[in-house]
């Protein structure tokens, strides 16, 4: 009796983890709203050429997103209490372009009749996420769509979902593959920091107070560290942004992974990608072949973006980004 039964269970198992996916298409409003995709390339096209910023912003702002409830805008939604998970400490430094992006491109695809309420922002934050990538010298590549918005935002969401810059090997690893993410698909997520800033409190350990016997990360290179060290003076103020790539800081491109090969990743869980073994070999493919970045990228994104995606009753699409309906 138990052969039969586990059998069952083996087949039904890929049909359970398919189901949420499955309705998730390309060209998912070609019905509805045929030109969404060029309504929201334009909206985010004008918004980058205003600020750089809104490149980081909108990628940032689709991996936490995505990370903590699934990629269903919970994010973007607001608290008259400060309770949402943007008011958590790990989401307080996310850009507000990458906000503005969205409400302003979910303004541009609801002011065509067709369109009105009928394309969520999750989606919209999808396509902007691709769109920015783009604009930025990185893969343009088809956006899955289908995804509902979330009603739920909170603080408590938020708590251990997101990587820290201290993060070992081990511990990537474990937190991508809670959500269907290889090592490999998290190395090159990892990629991401190819654009875009973080702050000096983030990594001042590692240019001050290391250990008890060094003061400086014997990881990082040198003049790399007396550089950093020249940006953060030690009393300098926390909140002051600091290139993640310091070489090609505003191109979508493998660079980073050639940092890590000199010793140049920004927090010690970049530096980690290259100092351990397991990593090593992936961060020298990606360093070495610019293609293969991107196309790992791609496979990485597409499969985040359909991380807890809502269907039926667990979503909606919402009129106002930044509550719900």
């Amino acid at each position: 009796m138990k052969k039969p039964c586990t059998l069952f269970v083996i087949l039904l198992l890929p049909l359970l983890i398919t189901t949420v996916s499955a309705q998730l298409r390309f060209n998912y409003y070609s019905a509805t709203c045929p030109n969404v995709e060029s309504i929201v390339r334009n909206a985010v096209t004008q918004k980058f050429r205003q600020t750089f910023v809104t490149a980081p912003g909108t990628l940032r702002l689709f991996f936490h997103d995505c990370l903590v409830r699934g990629c269903d805008a919970s994010v973007i939604l607001a608290s008259s209490t400060n309770t949402a998970e943007k008011d958590h400490p790990d989401d307080v430094t996310l850009a507000g372009d990458g906000f503005d992006t969205v409400i302003k491109a979910k303004a541009a695809v609801d002011r065509d009749p067709n369109c009105r309420n009928k394309v969520s922002c999750a989606d919209i934050l999808a396509l902007a996420t691709r769109d920015v990538i783009a604009l930025t010298g990185g893969p343009s590549y088809p956006v899955e769509l289908g995804r509902l918005d979330g009603r739920i935002s909170t603080k408590a969401s938020v708590q251990r979902q997101l990587p820290h810059p201290e993060f070992s090997l081990d511990q990537l690893n474990s937190m991508f593959a809670s959500h269907g993410l290889t090592q490999t698909d998290m190395i090159a997520l990892s990629g991401a920091h190819t654009i875009g800033f973080s702050h000096c409190n983030k990594f001042s350990k590692r240019i001050y107070k290391f250990s008890k016997t060094r003061q400086i990360d014997p990881t990082l290179d040198p003049t790399y560290a007396t550089q950093l060290r020249q940006m953060c003076p030690i009393n300098v103020d926390p909140t002051i942004a600091i290139n993640m790539d310091p070489t090609t800081p505003r191109t979508f491109d493998n660079v980073y992974y050639k940092n890590l090969q000199k010793g140049m990743g920004l927090f010690s869980s970049d530096q980690i990608l290259f100092t351990d073994s397991r990593s090593k070999d992936i961060v020298n493919i990606f360093a070495a072949n610019n293609t293969a970045f991107q196309q790992a990228f791609v496979t990485a994104i597409t499969k985040l973006g359909r991380v807890g995606v809502k269907t039926g009753k667990q979503g909606e699409i919402r009129r106002d980004c930044t509550a719900v309906n």
